[in-house]
This record gives structure tokens, sequence and C-alpha cells, in this order.
């Protein structure tokens, strides 16, 4: 019955682990969605027009700038049990990834008003779109924070 209880010093250790994790992450995924944002600045634009592998790797870019940065804020709580406002938090992510898949995609899934459904068309009501459910992931990502932790 006598199981070893961690230190302080491998709890430090595994949350730096994960908050390293969770950039790294997010780096990668800044990438992707860079890419898929303007191809034209690595010489991958192929048309004029913003098309589907685009506007796919953008949300992939976005979906895994949102997991990085779920994983670093949440290793920052440690062992503390997480505050309803950070639960909040993940489900605002969660909910803002949504947002931006469907508007990205709303031809694709064919729920977007226009002319010739053949042809996926990204325009000015997608991108505001996009850009809500990014305003609702940072949000998210602000309610995650422990500033009781930052106090100390």
């Amino acid at each position: 019955m006598n199981e070893k209880i961690p230190s302080l010093e491998s709890n430090h250790k595994i949350a730096g682990d994960r908050v390293r994790f969770g950039l790294f992450t997010s780096l990668i995924g800044l990438v992707f969605f860079i890419i898929g944002a303007k191809p034209e600045w690595f010489g991958l634009s192929l048309t004029p027009v913003v098309g589907f592998m685009q506007i796919t790797v953008l949300l992939v870019g976005l979906a895994f700038l949102c997991i990085g940065g779920y994983i670093g804020l949440a290793a920052l709580w440690g062992g503390q049990e997480k505050s309803i406002a950070a639960d909040i938090g993940s489900r605002l992510i969660s909910t803002g990834y949504v947002v931006s898949v469907f508007s990205g995609l709303a031809d694709v899934f064919g729920i977007s008003p226009k002319d010739n459904p053949k042809i996926p068309f990204f325009g000015p009501w997608q991108a505001a779109g996009i850009e809500i459910g990014m305003l609702i992931i940072v949000v998210g990502l602000l309610l995650i924070i422990p500033y009781q932790n930052l106090k100390k």
C-alpha cells in the first residue's frame, strides 16, 4: 500500500513536456495554416482562385493550432482541477472550429447559395465565417489560461 507519490519536480517536468508538445503542434499548425492561406508565398499556388485543397489545408492547420493550443494551455493547470471557465473554453475551441469548417466548406456541404454548384467558391461570407470561428477559438483559448497561477 506504499504507493510512491510523484514529486512536484516530476509534475513540472511532465507539464513542461506537454507545453513543449503543444507549442510544437501549434507551430506545425501555423505552417499548414499559412500554406493554406497564402500558397503563393511558397510557390504552391496552382490557380488564381481559392480551391478545395487550399481551404482544406487551411482548416487542417487550424485544427493543429487548436489542438496544440489546448494541450499547451491545459498543461499549465498541472494537477489542479480546471475551472468552469476553462471547461467552457475547451468547448468554445471545438465550437469555433466547427463554425470554421462549415463556413469554409459550405460549397462542398451544399449549404452555399451560388450559381454553379460544381465549382467550389470561397467568397466573403465563407471568409467571414472562418474569421468568426477563429474569434470563438481565441476566446476559448483565453478562458483556458490559469490566471490564478500567474499571480504566484
